[in-house]
């Protein structure tokens, strides 16, 4: 008798490095890298997340990185003010400020620990959201935000395989060279600002792309994206927003992340710190106001 087969696995192989609580780890891109980056500080990895905040296309990551390698501040030019606050081009709005001078120091902080943090450094995590971005109309200048900036300030364009793969292809080299191993994923968020054909071509243009860094540099692949698109496939998995995932396809993933990039000792300690992080969550909670402990 046949088999029936209710769902589509997709295989998560070992990678070909090891995640370890010894070897800190970068970690750039979309809010599923957050995600990522944040499971991994609570487990007591040694991280340092998005330096430029969340991004979502691969210019503007790629960007970010080569600023982060060479220690290359940002000055004036990139600044805009929009609603009270000074924002970076280049940077997600946590790093916006009332003044436009904080708002630099915020910014380069972050990029000087971030150059610092890349020279003991030998984990790289990559996740790309969309190929789509958005370029300034007055000076070309591809910007990682918009900060509600009107709509006709910019021209919205689709990188094509070619332009992210030279983008990133000079990046791979030095990251190669300084021998630090790089891992992409794709996010599985749905980006249904450009329709479910355009969010498609976001997609496949990220895919494509990464499958020629990994075969050229000898780069990873973790497939986040296949996981939650081709193997949970059922709006269950998704949030009410119907793009994120849910906390159970998260969980999910990470489940299988960990398998791909961890050893069994360090699921090991990563439970363990999930347990002590559990319980001291629990008695947090149980703790009323007058410092006396409510409940069991």
């Amino acid at each position: 008798m046949k088999e029936i087969r209710l769902h589509t696995t997709v295989p998560t192989e070992p990678i070909g490095f090891r995640l370890t609580h010894d070897e800190p780890v970068l970690l750039v891109g979309s809010c599923f890298t957050e995600n990522m980056g944040q499971r991994m500080a609570a487990l007591r990895f040694e991280t340092m997340l998005n330096p430029f905040g969340i991004m979502y296309n691969p210019l503007s990551m790629a960007e970010a990185l080569r600023r982060c390698l060479d220690g290359e501040a940002v000055d004036e030019r990139v600044l805009v003010q929009r609603d009270g606050l000074w924002h970076s081009w280049l940077h997600h709005g946590s790093f916006s400020r009332r003044n436009g001078q904080d708002c630099l120091d915020a910014c380069n902080s972050q990029i000087a620990r971030a150059q610092q943090f890349l020279g003991h450094c030998r984990r790289v995590i990559v996740t790309l959201g969309s190929a789509w971005y958005y370029v300034l109309k007055e000076n070309g200048l591809v910007v990682a935000n918009c900060h509600k900036v009107p709509a006709a300030q910019f021209e919205l364009r689709l990188a094509s395989v070619d332009a992210i793969v030279e983008a990133w292809s000079p990046l791979m080299e030095r990251l190669q060279k300084a021998g630090i191993e790089v891992l992409f994923t794709i996010s599985p968020v749905r980006h249904s600002a450009y329709g479910a054909h355009g969010n498609q071509l976001g997609k496949a243009s990220l895919l494509l792309a990464v499958e020629q860094l990994c075969q050229q540099f000898g780069a990873y692949y973790f497939p986040a994206y296949e996981i939650v698109v081709d193997e949970l496939r059922d709006y269950r998995f998704y949030a009410d927003d119907l793009s994120h995932p849910s906390q159970m396809a998260e969980e999910i993933v990470w489940q299988r992340f960990q398998q791909a990039t961890m050893d069994d000792d360090t699921i090991a300690l990563c439970d363990r710190y999930d347990s002590e992080n559990r319980r001291a969550a629990h008695r947090t909670i149980q703790r009323g106001d007058d410092g006396e402990v409510n409940g069991s």
